[in-house]
């Protein structure tokens, strides 16, 4: 499943000549490009769809909506470990890698 997932932006950079911010997602961090919403700032809130920040979101809704998505396990399944959550969905206990944890 792919959602649009409203995050917080928590620091701003600039790379390959695009603008980036680092987003937490209700405890996950992840990159996000910021060129579809180029005056954003840290603080504010954006909703985020595969990587790109496409709208500005209010906090109260932000986090109604985060709260919504850990109730139903959205969270674990969008930003949780994809090998984990594949062995648990089967029945099996997820298994680490010979060569480590993948990135």
């Amino acid at each position: 499943m792919c959602l649009a997932v409203p995050g917080k932006i928590i620091s701003l950079a600039e790379r390959d000549e695009t603008l980036m911010a680092q987003v937490d997602f209700g405890g996950a961090t992840k990159e996000v490009c910021l060129q579809y919403i180029p005056d954003a700032v840290v603080g504010e809130y954006v909703v985020v769809h595969v990587g790109f920040a496409i709208q500005r979101l209010d906090e109260i809704s932000a986090q109604q909506t985060l709260a919504e998505f850990e109730k139903l396990g959205v969270l674990e399944e969008e930003f949780g470990d994809g090998f984990a959550l594949a062995a648990k969905q089967a029945g099996q206990e997820a298994v680490p890698s010979e060569q480590g944890a993948m990135s």
